[in-house]
């Protein structure tokens, strides 16, 4: 099965040519609470889109689904509303999915599924030390329906230099195997352009396929679409590299299990000489 492709934007017009393109899932994301001192100094992104964009996006993502992630499980207080309030307005907003970020417990991730109930598919997010420490027991929570792996906020709270470490020392192949025993469909960490980012994007999407993900995020490195004015260059950069990552997955298909080892040699080669030269 082909990749579920995911994309951050809160553009309508990039949300409409991702979708064309044939991405899988337009994220809107709202999370913020706590982001900013985790990751500073970070070049990461930091959205920090609203509700208002949800309303916005829904009468314009039809062939892709709607996924938005929400802020940690938390309480109200002068700036925020409380997670159920929240999480409320997501759904009335039209979501289609909604992801948990930074979850540490069992008793978090119930709470989640209690808010959601059943008016959006629930996807976890895992991305916290404590959260692998007791996946077992977060996994038989009922009502979850989909898991990813975060790789960028994981491999900090490991103390990592780079979030492929975990992909390269075996962690997200344990993880995997994890979800996988519950039954669980699931996805870790995002990927570029073929041919781009420090660990080029075909290692990693083998790894995907030889792990039995079904789902990856666009990165930032796919398309920085914040920093292009331009929609037709958008277009054309989404319609040409989605279509070369469909393609290369069809290649896939024919890869042997020979084929798929020797690729994850290659993966923690690279990630070695990486780590060891940055």
């Amino acid at each position: 099965m082909p990749l579920k492709l995911m994309y951050i934007t809160n553009r309508p017009v990039v949300a409409d040519i991702a979708q064309e393109a044939g991405v899988n899932r337009i994220w809107v994301d709202m999370e913020y609470i706590g982001k900013e001192a985790r990751q500073a100094g970070m070049n990461t992104v930091k959205s920090h889109h609203t509700i208002e964009d949800v309303v916005a996006l829904r009468p314009l993502v039809s062939k892709s689904g709607l996924m938005v992630r929400v802020n940690p499980i938390h309480e109200a207080t002068r700036n925020w509303c409380d997670s159920r309030e929240e999480i409320e307005n997501t759904v009335r907003a039209g979501a289609d999915s909604i992801m948990l970020p930074m979850f540490k417990t069992a008793e978090e991730v119930e709470r989640f599924v209690e808010y959601v109930d059943g008016r959006a598919v629930v996807q976890i997010l895992l991305e916290t030390k404590e959260a692998c420490d007791s996946l077992d027991r977060i996994l038989d929570v009922q009502g979850i329906d989909e898991v990813h792996i975060g790789l960028n906020d994981l491999h900090l709270a490991y103390g990592m230099r780079f979030m492929f470490q975990l992909l390269s020392d075996g962690t997200v192949e344990r993880l995997c195997a994890r979800i996988r025993e519950k039954g669980l469909p699931y996805g870790f960490g995002g990927i570029a352009r073929l041919g781009y980012g420090l660990l080029p994007a075909e290692y990693i999407i083998a790894e995907h396929y030889r792990l039995g993900s079904s789902a990856a995020i666009l990165s930032r490195s796919f398309c920085d679409a914040n920093g292009m004015e331009d929609p037709e260059t958008v277009r054309s950069l989404f319609r040409e590299e989605v279509a070369n990552i469909r393609n290369y997955e069809m290649k896939l298909g024919s890869f042997s299990e020979s084929d798929f080892e020797n690729n994850r040699e290659r993966v923690c080669d690279l990630v070695d000489k990486i780590v060891n030269n940055g």
